[in-house]
């Protein structure tokens, strides 16, 4: 790989972990987030239209991304094949896709993360595809 640079990251699970205590994921979940149940099945999620906007400015037309926080039941995440009760996931770009074997009833929560939000704009539609 002639004229290419390596850089690699380590993150450590424990110094490089931003904490979210009970009340922040409570408000999450409840007062955030727009969410759903998952009944057993395989999903397919995507984002299946609209951009988020963090910036009002009209240089910024946003992009397609959302934040994803799914808990409450187990579930097989196929992009890692794990088995597990709580995870969270990203969707990047309209042709990003998650699968999801739920084995037990789970919730999905979809939201954004900013730290000015006075000045967003837009919205996005994610689609759930029972398979």
């Amino acid at each position: 790989m002639e004229g290419c640079t390596v850089t690699d990251l380590k993150i450590d699970s424990k110094k490089n972990c931003y904490a979210l205590d009970a009340e922040a994921m409570r408000k999450i979940q409840e007062e955030t987030a727009v969410s759903t149940k998952l009944e057993p099945g395989t999903y397919v999620i995507r984002i299946r239209s609209g951009l988020f906007g963090y910036k009002n400015d009209g240089n910024n037309i946003g992009e397609p991304i959302v934040m994803l926080w799914i808990y409450g039941g187990k579930f097989i995440n196929k992009k890692t094949n794990l088995e597990v009760e709580a995870t969270w996931s990203t969707l990047n770009g309209d042709d990003d896709t998650l699968t999801l074997e739920v084995l037990q009833t789970t919730n999905i929560c979809a939201f954004f993360f900013d730290s000015y939000v006075e000045d967003n704009q837009g919205e996005l539609t994610i689609s759930i595809v029972k398979m």
